[in-house]
């Protein structure tokens, strides 16, 4: 006759077995779940940067407007420091909310490096700083830090030397 105890210790030893390879499937559902989420936050990025981008080329009188406030800010009339400060404002935010993502883990190493060569290019202008000074506070302390550091860190402009513009 089998002892009870000898019962639930296979019961115990079935139910570990079964149980292994179901963690192990659930380990390897979440890895992919997390993978995708990445790959569609960067995604969003990637589309939210184009949307930010089709305001220059789609717009001869605001790609006119942006060259000249990257020259000065402070010499642009005043509808065109309004213009050229929501569009900064939201590039900013764009760069911000990629700065997080790098935080978090969602942005690689890599992809974070070539945002920040992009935010220290649009930096090393003089009328971009000038903006910055009127707006920083408009972002947080953390990310207005990083930014900072990276003016301090720009060399001379180059992104818009070739229009011009520096």
């Amino acid at each position: 006759m089998i002892h009870w105890q000898t019962l639930g210790a296979v019961g115990q030893l079935a139910t570990g077995l079964i149980g292994i390879p179901s963690i192990i499937y659930l380990a390897v559902q979440i890895r992919r779940q997390t993978k995708d989420r990445k790959h569609a936050a960067v995604q969003a990025l990637t589309d939210q940067w184009g949307d930010i981008t089709d305001s220059l080329h789609d717009n001869a009188e605001f790609a006119d407007i942006f060259l000249r406030g990257v020259r000065s800010f402070n010499q642009l009339d005043s509808v065109g420091k309004v213009r050229f400060s929501a569009f900064f404002n939201r590039l900013l935010t764009f760069f911000e909310g990629m700065y997080y993502s790098h935080q978090q883990r969602i942005l690689t190493d890599s992809s974070w490096g070539a945002v920040e060569r992009t935010i220290e290019d649009f930096f090393s202008n003089k009328g971009v700083q000038e903006w910055w000074q009127l707006r920083k506070g408009w972002h947080t302390i953390q990310f207005a830090q990083v930014v900072d550091h990276m003016i301090v860190r720009a060399s001379e402009p180059t992104g818009f030397a070739h229009y011009g513009s520096s």
